[in-house]
């Protein structure tokens, strides 16, 4: 049974993914801050992270969608708009596996550093 609120770990870890959004694998980080203030059983920390990965996705999914409206407009009427299209939803699905994945791998992480570290 997970101790912590797994709705507000998640945001917190998400939040703390965007913030270190300029570290590599900041996704990892938020996940260790999710999985560290649940804890409970490996599997609840694997699942937080996930969460974190998935809040810290949506500022990317939005930026993305920005961009793949003004891209849509400049090759609006082009061939490529169709090439376009597929290249975005294929950009979109790999950044989100990426910080959903890593933000999983991060939540088991916390976990561990919790319960079978000295560092807490």
């Amino acid at each position: 049974m997970a101790e912590g609120d797994t709705l507000l770990n998640a945001v917190i870890g998400g939040v703390a993914s965007i913030l270190l959004a300029f570290v590599p694998f900041s996704p990892v980080l938020g996940g260790v801050v999710a999985g560290y203030l649940q804890g409970g059983e490996r599997g609840a920390g694997l699942r937080v992270g996930a969460y974190s990965g998935v809040v810290a996705a949506v500022p990317l999914a939005l930026l993305l969608l920005f961009g793949g409206i003004l891209a849509g407009f400049a090759l609006a009427g082009d061939a490529l708009l169709g090439a376009g299209v597929v290249l975005f939803v294929g950009v979109v699905v790999v950044a989100g596996l990426y910080t959903v994945a890593l933000g999983a791998v991060g939540g088991w992480l916390g976990n561990y550093l919790k319960y079978d570290t000295d560092i807490a």
